[in-house]
């Protein structure tokens, strides 16, 4: 059924039971329970509520839409059962920053739109226009369809249903990882152009991470998306796992960006024998942490969070390092230092969400 616009879910199966309902649901103060009933001996009836009928204006003899998913029925009311595609309106003031735009255009992708109309003063149309195409370049499925003088139509065309939160964060998981392991190859061979390789990368994880953001926006404003999904509770660890790893990402782009500071000097061989050591300490609880949130393995995300010890004391060494060193360019690699111990921080985090969701299944 459609509530206030958006559809309302069904659930016949008997097996469920009250408090899952009540969780799927606690958003919503308008739930109402109906009966099943048998009307000539074989048909199953439900009757509709009577405030929700008349908010969406049914009258005798109308048409309603039913969409199967799962163990649930969507009900929806309008033509063909068809909700019209979302558009968000965009008006650039004169005079606003490049930056603020890119933010509003980001807002309106993870918030569901399939439309975003930017619209803009004559004087601002080569920034609006520079502006919305990068961030077609930025995001998954954004693509310019309608261009004037001023104003600008785009269209994102991507379906978030056919490239699953799991994959979505599964490559994630393997882009971050690869990025770390490369920026610290580069920092230990002075090689800029393997440096300069990991820059993109940062770009494509954080596409996914705004694709991951625009599910769970859709499955917590459209309850059809949760069910599709599957993953129901599931879906918000998924949310904040994405988070922590884009910030990994970011953290080894740092690394990577401290490279072509100390403009390809290699490590004393000591020193990154450290770096190494403590950058596959905070990879391996960032494997172990992931694996536990994929697998629902309470002993594997406790066995990653007691390994965090481990790695704060390498760090702590190779802070006393740096502070004592002569080498040149201390102030990237302290950077680089801060940012292994921040890796290694975030995969920490994973690990607490993949306990939050094992025992959150357990209620």
């Amino acid at each position: 059924m459609v509530l206030r616009g958006r559809p309302y879910i069904i659930s016949i199966d008997r097996g469920i039971k009250l408090r899952e309902i009540k969780k799927l649901w606690r958003s919503r103060n308008s739930m109402e329970a109906r009966k099943v009933q048998i009307t000539g001996g074989a048909t199953y009836t439900v009757s509709l509520p009577k405030p929700w009928a008349k908010e969406m204006k049914l009258k005798p003899g109308e048409m309603v839409f039913f969409e199967h998913l799962g163990d649930a029925l969507v009900l929806r009311a309008g033509r063909e059962g068809r909700q019209e595609p979302r558009t968000k309106v965009l008006q650039v003031a004169r005079g606003e920053r490049r930056g603020h735009v890119l933010r509003k255009l980001i807002g309106a992708y993870v918030t569901g739109h399939q439309f975003i109309d930017l619209r803009f003063p004559a004087t601002q149309a080569a920034m609006s226009r520079k502006v919305a195409r990068e961030f077609t370049r930025m995001v998954i499925g954004a693509e310019v369809v309608e261009e004037t003088g001023t104003r600008v139509l785009i269209q994102d065309l991507a379906n978030p249903m056919e490239l699953s939160p799991d994959k979505c964060l599964r490559r994630m998981y393997m882009t971050v990882r690869s990025m770390a392991e490369d920026s610290v190859k580069a920092l230990g061979a002075g090689d800029t152009r393997q440096a300069l390789d990991v820059l993109p990368r940062d770009q494509d994880v954080d596409r996914l991470y705004w694709m991951v953001a625009k599910q769970y926006h859709l499955a917590v404003t459209d309850p059809s998306y949760m069910v599709a999904y599957d993953l129901r509770e599931k879906l918000h660890h998924f949310s904040a796992a994405a988070k922590l790893l884009e910030r990994i990402g970011d953290h080894s782009e740092k690394i990577a960006t401290a490279v072509l500071q100390r403009g390809g000097q290699k490590l004393e061989r000591s020193f990154l024998e450290s770096v190494e050591k403590a950058v596959h300490l905070a990879l391996e609880i960032l494997e172990r942490a992931f694996a536990a949130l994929m697998s629902d393995d309470l002993d594997l995300a406790n066995e990653a969070l007691d390994a965090r010890e481990t790695l704060d004391k390498q760090v702590e060494k190779l802070s006393q390092s740096v502070s004592g060193t002569k080498m040149p360019h201390v102030l990237p690699l302290a950077t680089v230092v801060d940012s292994i111990s921040r890796i290694g921080g975030y995969a920490s985090d994973i690990a607490e969400v993949a306990i939050n969701d094992v025992i959150s299944q357990e209620e």
